[in-house]
C-alpha cells in the first residue's frame, strides 16, 4: 500500500523537475533568433554595413591617390604654381592631366552619392562611373601625347583605369552579394521567429504541471 504513494511522489517530483528543462527547449531558440534580429536591426539603424563602409573607404582612397600622383607630376615639371596654369588655366587635352584628376573627383561623387548617401543596392551606378571612366582614358591614351611626357603618362592613365576596375569588382563580388545574404538570414530569422510565436505562445509555468492529491482508498 506504501508503494502507490511513493511511485506517485517520484512522479510528482520528476516532472516538477523537468519544468525549467522543458522551459528551455521552448526559449532558447526564440532568443537567438530575437537576438540575431535585434543584431541585424541594430546595424541597419547604425548605418551602412561593414563592407559597403571599406568600400566607400577604397573610393576615398581611389581619389586621395590619384590627387597625390597629379601634385608629384606637377613638382616634377617644374613646380605646382607654374604646372597648375598651365594644366588648369590653359588646359590642353593632348598633354594635360588635369582631366584625368577631374575623373578621379567625378567617380568619388557619384559613388559616395549611390552607395553611402543614398545606400543604392544596385550596380547601374558603380557600372555608369566605370565605363565611362574606362572610353575617357582609352580615347585619352590614343588622341594625347602622354606617353612622350615621361613614366607619368604611363602611371596615371594605367592606375586610375585599375582602381576603378577594382572598385567594381569589390562591389559586385563582395558588397552586393554579402548584403543580400545577410537581407536573406534575417528573413528567415525573422520568419522562424514568427512560426516559434505561433507554436508557443507562452512559457510553461509550474502551476500547468498539477497532480491531484491522491484519493483514499474506498472513497
Amino acid at each position: 500500500m506504501n508503494r502507490v504513494p511513493a511511485d506517485a511522489e517520484n512522479a510528482h517530483s520528476s516532472s516538477v523537475d523537468s519544468c525549467p528543462s522543458l522551459r528551455d527547449v521552448h526559449s532558447i531558440n526564440p532568443t537567438q533568433l530575437m537576438a540575431r534580429i535585434e543584431s541585424y536591426e541594430g546595424r541597419e539603424k547604425k548605418g551602412i554595413s561593414d563592407v559597403r563602409r571599406t568600400f566607400c573607404l577604397f573610393v576615398t582612397f581611389d581619389l586621395l591617390f590619384i590627387t597625390l600622383l597629379w601634385i608629384i607630376e606637377l613638382n616634377v615639371k617644374g613646380g605646382i604654381e607654374t604646372t597648375l596654369e598651365k594644366e588648369v588655366l590653359h588646359y590642353d587635352y593632348s598633354s594635360s592631366y588635369f582631366d584625368i584628376f577631374l575623373l578621379a573627383v567625378f567617380r568619388f561623387k557619384v559613388l559616395i552619392l549611390a552607395y553611402a548617401m543614398c545606400r543604392l543596392r544596385h550596380w547601374w551606378a558603380i557600372a555608369f562611373t566605370t565605363a565611362v571612366t574606362s572610353a575617357f582614358l582609352l580615347a585619352k591614351v590614343i588622341i594625347s601625347q602622354l606617353f612622350s611626357q615621361g613614366a607619368f603618362g604611363y602611371v596615371l592613365p594605367i592606375i586610375s583605369f585599375i582602381l576603378a576596375w577594382i572598385e567594381t569588382w569589390f562591389l559586385d563580388f563582395k558588397v552586393l552579394p554579402q548584403e543580400a545574404e545577410e537581407e536573406n538570414r534575417f528573413l528567415i530569422a525573422q520568419d522562424a521567429s514568427e512560426r516559434a510565436a505561433l507554436l508557443h505562445p507562452g512559457v510553461l509555468s509550474d502551476g500547468q504541471f498539477y497532480s491531484p492529491p491522491e484519493s483514499v482508498a474506498g472513497n
